[in-house]
This record gives C-alpha cells, structure tokens and sequence, in this order.
C-alpha cells in the first residue's frame, strides 16, 4: 500500500464543520468560508475598490469588477491568471505599457495560501497594494489624458426656502456616501460673497398662462470603420493617449468670466434688460467662480448631448442676460445646487417673458435666436425637473416655441437662398449652423416630450424639408483663428439636406451625415412611428405596409453609423459608445422607436404628467394583462436586453453613481419603456411557463437574460427574475439625481418590482435549486448592490 494510498484511507470524505454561524444555524468546514457567509448577514463589504466607490463582499468580485470596468485604467488580474501569465516566456517586446510590480504580492500570496486558499483580510490588504501599484505605474499615461478638475462643493445659495417649489423636484440621494466630481472653476479665488440677506418674491417671478444588434457597437472589440479613428474609446472612463491619432483634437475650453469687470459687465446687462425691475431687486449675481463652476459643468456635461450653442463665441458678458441664466441653471444642476439652479432658472423665464412682452414688434420671423435658445433651455430645465407643474408650463409655450422655430427657419432658408452658390464667411457659417442646430435641438426635445408623456410634436417629421443637417462637432468646434482649416473642411464634409437623407433611409440607401444628423434622423423616424400608430383611421393594410417600411429604414439608419463623419475631437464623458455621445445616445431612441413599432403605453406615459410613482407604477403592472409573447415581441426583447446589458456589464453600481453626470437624460428616458417591456415578457414567460412553454427563440433570450445573474453576484433565491429587473433598474437611474424625472422613473419601478414579486409561486428563480422565501426589501438590496 502506497504512502498517498494510506493517507487517501485517513483522510475523511466529509470534513467536519466546526464554524458554527452567529447568525443562524449553518456551519463551514473553513473560517474563511464562515466569515464570507456571516458578511451575508451583517451587510458587511470590505473589499473596496480603489478606482470607484463599489464594494464588494469577496475579493474575487472585486477582481472581476476592476478587468471588467476599469479594464482601461490598468485592471488588476486575478491571482491565477498571473500565475499563468508569469510561466511564459515572451519573445517578442511589445508595445510600451505601465508596468505593475505584482511579483512580491504573489509571492506573498504564495507563502501564505493554504491549499491555494487565500485568508479573506490578508487578501483585502494585497489587493490594496496591488491597486496602488497599478495607480502609480499609471501616472505616466494619465497625465496625457484628459483629467476632470477637482470636485468641491458650491458656494451657499441665496435661495428663499419660503418660495413655492414643489418640495424633493429634483432629489439628490445618497449623497452622503457619494462625492460627485462636480466641475471646478478654473479662474482665480472667489469673490468675497455679501452676507446680506434678499427677499424673493415669488408672484413676480410667474409667467402668464429584425433588428441588428446594438450591443455591437458599443462593447465590440473591433469598432466599425467610423469609429475606429475616433480617439475615445469611452468604455470605462477618457480616452488611452495611445489610441489618441496624431490628428486628434483636445475638447474647447467652457467660456469663462475672467475678470470681476466682465462680471459687472453682465450685471449692467441684467440691469439693461429688466426695465421693470423684476428680478435685479431680488436677485444676485453669483460670485465669479460660481458662474465659471456653472459654465464648465453646462459645457463639459450637458452641451455635448445638444450642441447647439457655439462655444468660441458664447462669451458670458455679451451673451443675452437671460440665455446666460438658462445656461448657468443647467450648469447649476449639474453641481447639485437646485436651489440655485431653480433661482437662476427663473430670473431667466421672467426676462425673456418680459422681453418678448415689451418687443410686440418682433414675430416668428424677426424674433432673435437667442430667445429661441432660452425657451429650449427654460423648457429643459421645466419638462425634466421632476415637478408636473413644470411640464404643464413647457406644454403650454411648446407651440410658441414652434412659431418661432418655423419663422427663424424660413429666414434661414432666405439667407442661404440669397447667397446662391457663394461660400459663406466664417461668421455667416457660424451664425446659419447655430441657428440650423437650435431648431433641430427644439425638434429633438419636442421628440422627447412625445416619447416620455404622449404629447403631439409641435414640429412634424416633415418641415425641415431642404435645411441641410448639422455639420460634425469637430468642424463646430474647429477654431476660430484657423480659418484656413475651416473652408477645407465646410468644402468637404457631406451635409445632405434633410429630406435627401429621409428619402434614402427608406431606399435603404446608406445616407452619410454627422453624429448629430443621425440624431435628428432617428428622432423623425421615432416621430413617424407614433404618428402612424395613432392613425386608427387608415386601412390596417396600409398601415402594416408602412410598419414594414418603418422597420426596414430603421435597418438603414443602424446602418448609416458606420458611415457617420468621423470626429476627432476629444469629448470628456464615460460612456461605453465608440464615437461621439450623440451616437450613444441616437442608439438609445433607436432601441425605444424599434420597440414602439410592436408595443407602447399610452395611459402610462399620460399618467407621467402628474408625476406620481404609484399611480405610474399602477398603470405598469396593470400592462401584464394586454401582453402578449410573440415572435415579433421576442426580436424586441433582445432590444431589452441590450438595453440592460449596458450597464450590467459597466456595473451597475458604477453606472448608477456616474451616468447621471455622463449620460443624457434620454438613456433613463428611452430606458423606461425597455425595461418595462423586458420586465413583463419575463413575467408572462413565469406566469405561462407550464401552460404555454417558451419557444426555443425565447429559451434561448432567457439564458441570454440570466446570464447576466449568476451565484457570486447575485442571490436572488425565489425571487422572479421579472422583479429583479424592474428593482435594478430603478434603484440604478434614481441613486444619484440631476434631473428629477430620473427620481419618478426609478421610484416607480421600485414599486412595480415590489407588486412583481408579490406572487412568487410560480417565478423564474435564478437557481433551480433555490427554495427560499420570496423577495423581500433586504433581498432586493443585495440583488441592486452585488450585480456588478
């Protein structure tokens, strides 16, 4: 008998469990495996990540989450991995990377394993190391990147709390345990601010009464053609300095107020344009790092997604008073300073109201662009405050603000028809582009407010006619002193009028245009796909005819991305789209308009406008009884499931705690009806199961589906898979809030995960071998927290 066949004989088949769980009554062979187990009970995450705010309860995940999401900032391996790594011997050097000195934690891993068995506070305190190392070795090529300035939090506001706002509009949760990295200024030190107190009146500031596949452009290891020059690969933060080509182009510098003149220069402004006296006596100015706070934050994070304003010549001390407040009351939001951003918001309606009011001679077609601009930011700030009172108000001038598009429209039609096959100069171009991208900016919000509460567009899909689409963003923001470089590129890059690219959409001929083109051009197919849904009057026929065609030009349209005009400016966002975040952001309402040919809520979107959760929530879960599986629903479920795999891949953690900064607000938007789709085919799928089994095609999405669940990240026992959708979903787009309409979305699938999971009898369990109580509130949070 052999020596390994004597201690085979000694050695049990069942080792004995001795640690014995304070909470309840399991017991492990292993400490280690106790104290992973009793982390379940206390809540307790001590592997923190040093790149992020995400926890995690084991070090694996950790591991895991840094290759995943930081995977462009110099991931960690996993300790075998490495081991693997370290046997091979190169021949060949490589391209130059940081270097990370891993040997010594290995080798202390190593010496202190036990069976290959790692002690858990050993671990956390290694991998600590290891994460400083991979810092350090990055500081070299982080220097070249582009770096956020440093967070700080805002001056106090001058906000009367006795003014009547609707309490928590626009809620910022969790913020104790978040710091957001809210821009900075860039100029010097602040002013001294007066302690002097103001009163508000609150009456004067009132105005009167068979799809492709998505995912393939956004997580694909080789980006189409259009994308593969495009110097940010977005994934997981700014662009590598090494994918960065030689022609590639920093981001503008945010227009600032320099000088504390040029800050009395924009109070003698306000001073000129409120002949009535009904904000200045009321109002002050914030000091001049407040306004340069406000400024970088609006053109850092929220121009890129409606570049509409023109950033070399917006100068904040001879822009109109009330366009400069609409623009620092967006940036306002994205500090978190609501109060301030409400004031400003505000002071901004009552000038333009008063300034249209007193000027009765101006009509839709004289009227200046920058009233145009101030009313889209004004409606903005109100249809996405999270207040229903502030959706009514943008419903009330949204034809208005139509009048006044169709007006400057055709006078943009003259002056282009009046210079006849002349070149423009560059301040003719400058002052035709920005006022061709305001009125397609006014027709993407119109596209959604439709989307989002129902409403009728004010502008059809079809009045553009022959305006020609906007130009790319790296020849809007090309500087001003290169003229030179400017009529090179005006000459060559293709501007196909926007009837010409409707046309060949539905030819399904490939039309060549901007990131923002392709914007405008998904939001006109949108708009077609409502208008033909809300047309019971034409034969069904007729209308499964243009579906048909609906359907094939929306092919055409994915198509034309890898088409779209590359850009080679650098935009200082996270987002996992190659190329610029118009295009991520066109994916999202392609995704919504695909779904919207097969399903759509009417009475959910109509209860939005009063902007109360359960009656949202309510109409929700009543939609399981009109829903229906189907080979057509299945094609818009992979739609869903894109939709969700977005972040679940990112994190969701660390997509709740940044997109709000990153993301337009179109993605929680879009998002919305996605996921509720989602949400109710797997509920039907669980609630049918044994009467009407899945199809292979709907096996197969539901695989695809609980893939993105597994043991070591989520422990959802009987809870239905449905309900966890919907519960991750919401507490994802409402953790962290810039524009409150993101707090009404994630409370109402909150509450309709909670009505979900009331009937468990028959759910779709994430282990089949799970046999546990159904979901609960603690069952929930572990679900949100460990999906990573």
């Amino acid at each position: 008998m052999t020596a390994q066949t004597q201690f085979l004989k000694k050695t049990p088949l069942v080792q004995e469990r001795k640690y014995k769980c304070e909470y309840c009554a399991r017991a492990f062979s292993r400490s280690e495996h106790r104290s992973r187990h009793e982390r379940s009970h206390t809540k307790e995450r001590p592997f923190k990540c040093l790149k992020c705010r995400s926890t995690f309860v084991r070090r694996d995940l950790l591991l895991r989450h840094d290759r995943t999401v930081h995977a462009k900032d110099g991931g960690i391996p996993l300790h075998s991995e490495v081991k693997r790594r370290s046997t091979k011997n190169s021949s060949t050097a490589g391209p130059s990377k940081p270097t990370i000195a891993i040997e010594p934690a290995i080798e202390q891993l190593d010496g202190n394993s036990n069976d290959g068995l790692v002690d858990m506070e050993t671990a956390a305190v290694l991998m600590t190391e290891l994460h400083q190392a991979a810092a350090a070795a990055m500081v070299d090529h982080q220097e070249q990147m582009l770096l956020q300035e440093k967070s700080r939090r805002s001056m106090s506001s001058e906000f009367d709390p006795s003014m009547p706002y609707t309490p928590g509009a626009i809620p910022v949760q969790n913020m104790s345990t978040w710091d957001p990295p809210t821009p900075s200024s860039s100029t010097g030190p602040d002013l001294p601010r007066s302690s002097e107190s103001q009163d508000w009146n609150a009456s004067t500031l009132q105005l009167p009464s068979g799809h492709p596949t998505s995912m393939e452009r956004s997580f694909s290891a080789e980006p189409p053609r259009s994308y593969a020059a495009s110097p940010n690969p977005y994934f997981a933060g700014f662009a590598s300095p090494s994918g960065i080509p030689t022609h590639s182009t920093p981001p503008p510098t945010p227009p600032a107020v320099e000088t504390d003149h040029e800050r009395n220069m924009i109070l003698d402004n306000i001073r000129e344009i409120d002949a009535e006296r009904a904000v200045l006596d009321r109002f002050r100015l914030p000091s001049k790092s407040g306004l340069n706070r406000y400024l970088t934050a609006y053109f850092n994070l929220f121009h890129h997604h409606l570049p509409f304003l023109h950033m070399a010549t917006f100068k904040p001390a001879s822009i109109a008073p009330p366009l400069l407040l609409a623009v620092l009351s967006v940036g306002a939001l994205y500090t978190f300073e609501k109060e301030q951003a409400y004031t400003l918001h505000l002071s901004s309606k009552v000038l333009v109201n008063n300034f249209l009011h007193r000027n009765q001679e101006f009509s839709s077609l004289n009227c200046p662009l920058w009233t145009t601009q101030t009313l889209l930011l004004n409606m903005v700030f109100a249809s996405w405050s999270g207040d229903a009172k502030g959706v009514e108000w943008a419903y009330s001038i949204k034809d208005l603000l139509a009048n006044m598009v169709a007006g400057g429209r055709y006078e943009l039609q003259q002056r282009i028809e009046n210079r006849g096959d002349k070149l423009p100069t560059r301040d003719e171009w400058t002052v035709d582009e920005g006022s061709k991208r305001t009125y397609f900016a006014v027709y993407i919000f119109f596209g959604l407010l439709t989307l989002t509460f129902n409403y009728t567009s004010a502008i059809s899909y079809n009045e553009f006619d022959a305006i020609s689409l906007p130009c790319s963003e790296t020849l809007w923001n090309s500087p001003v002193t290169d003229d030179q470089y400017w009529r090179e590129a005006y000459i060559n890059e293709p501007t196909p009028a926007f009837n010409e690219a409707h046309s060949r959409l539905f030819k399904g001929d490939t039309p060549q245009y901007s990131a923002f083109a392709a914007r405008v051009m998904i939001n006109t197919l949108f708009l077609e796909v409502w208008s033909v849904r809300r047309s019971p009057e034409i034969v069904e026929a007729v209308v499964s005819e243009y579906r048909g065609k609906l359907s094939a030009a929306l092919d055409t349209w994915h198509r034309s991305l890898d088409s779209c005009t590359t850009e080679t400016m650098i935009v200082p966002l996270t987002a996992p789209q190659k190329g610029h975040p118009l295009v991520f952001n066109a994916l999202a309402m392609y995704r919504a308009t695909a779904a919207r040919l097969e399903v759509e809520f009417v009475s959910i979107q109509k209860a939005l406008r009063d902007h109360l959760p359960e009656e949202v929530a309510a109409g929700m879960t009543s939609a399981t009884e009109g829903f229906s599986r189907s080979e057509s629903m299945t094609k818009v479920i992979q739609l869903c499931f894109e939709c969700f795999q977005i972040p679940a891949l990112m994190g969701i953690r660390w997509v709740a705690r940044t997109s709000a900064l990153n993301w337009s607000v179109e993605h929680p938007l879009c998002g919305f009806d996605l996921m509720l789709i989602l949400s109710l085919w797997l509920y039907k799928l669980e609630d049918e199961m044994e009467t009407i089994p899945p199809t292979d095609e709907e096996r197969h999405m539901l695989e695809k589906i609980r893939s993105l669940f597994d043991d070591d990240s989520v422990e959802l026992y009987g809870s239905r898979l449905s309900a966890a959708v919907a519960r991750i979903w919401g507490g994802m787009v409402d953790e962290v809030v810039v524009w409150g309409v993101t707090s009404l979305l994630g409370e109402s699938f909150k509450i309709h995960s909670h009505t979900l999971a009331l009937n468990d009898d028959a759910g779709l369990t994430l282990s089949s071998s799970a046999s546990s109580p159904s979901s609960s509130p603690e069952m929930d949070e572990d679900m949100e927290s460990e999906l990573e």
